[in-house]
């Protein structure tokens, strides 16, 4: 996943680390967009329309984010892989350059049968997960981990965190939100107990041609880099793969578009836009 890991646990048995290890290893093998005998990888090469089976885990993150995608009126679209690859931020590698526009192509469809563990893809469309599979990793080696007896740990995947249980010392897991550089508001401190917690950026990656600065978040709508003026999202859920889905599906929305989807998902989320911060109802309720 082009990131490192980290677990602090109470008590945990000799095997944890190869534990988690092996379970963030299985997400790779299957849903990693570079690594080239990836289930995903395969999936991608496969001819368009056809139907392919995949592991039970793939599956459970496909149907996740097409969830999110159908709820979000698409701003997270999980079939986006081949503009990420046009803008240098897939597989095939940087390229540090814009690409020529082309016209938008509505067949970036991708369809999931759950009883069959099938998925087919529109002749346009490529899976990228990688809005989404980092936090379902967190969620698999967090549940590898309880399934073993380890009740308390806070396990850090590459910026997204899930805290179970408490600290030796009785108290929760604490965590600082991560706020863009660019901003003067001050970090939320989060109790981690027994939830995730996700952040997404435009400032994370990207490249600058032209005196432009392009971010790697994309607006699925028009095929480019977002420009909603969104500089981060924050979001907290009992699951980090919910967390981490739904902030870079609000990232690409607008503030006020974004912070009336949370609410009506019932989404704890926090959304920093310059030096401005706008919250949801269910973030507010958490304060009280």
């Amino acid at each position: 996943m082009g990131t490192g890991w980290s677990l602090q646990a109470v008590s945990p048995p000799a095997a944890t680390l190869h534990g988690v290890q092996a379970a963030l290893d299985l997400v790779v093998e299957q849903m990693s967009q570079w690594a080239p005998e990836s289930d995903l990888s395969r999936f991608n090469r496969a001819m368009p329309g056809t139907w392919c089976e995949i592991p039970a885990e793939f599956a459970h993150v496909i149907e996740v984010a097409l969830d999110i995608a159908r709820a979000s009126g698409g701003a997270f679209d999980p079939g986006i892989g081949r503009i990420t690859d046009a803008w240098g931020f897939g597989s095939a590698g940087r390229t540090g350059r814009v690409p020529p526009a082309g016209e938008s192509d509505p067949d970036r469809t991708i369809d999931f049968d759950p009883g069959t563990r099938r998925i087919r893809r529109g002749e346009a469309a490529a899976l990228d997960l990688s809005g989404i599979a980092k936090g379902y990793a967190v969620d698999l080696a967090a549940a590898w981990l309880l399934d073993i007896g380890v009740r308390h740990f806070l396990l850090d995947v590459g910026g997204e965190l899930r805290g179970e249980g408490i600290r030796p010392d009785g108290q929760p897991w604490w965590v600082d939100v991560e706020m863009p550089p660019t901003s003067s508001i001050p970090p939320w401190r989060i109790a981690l107990h027994d939830l995730s917690v996700a952040t997404s950026g435009n400032y994370r990656r990207g490249f600058s041609a032209g005196g432009r600065h392009y971010s790697h978040s994309f607006d699925p709508a028009t095929g480019r880099p977002i420009v909603s003026g969104v500089s981060s999202v924050t979001v907290l859920h009992r699951d980090c793969i919910s967390a981490d889905g739904w902030a870079t599906a609000l990232t690409i929305l607008g503030t006020e578009a974004a912070i009336a989807l949370a609410d009506e998902q019932q989404l704890a989320a926090c959304i920093v836009a310059g030096d401005r911060e706008y919250l949801s109802h269910a973030w507010r309720d958490m304060l009280g």
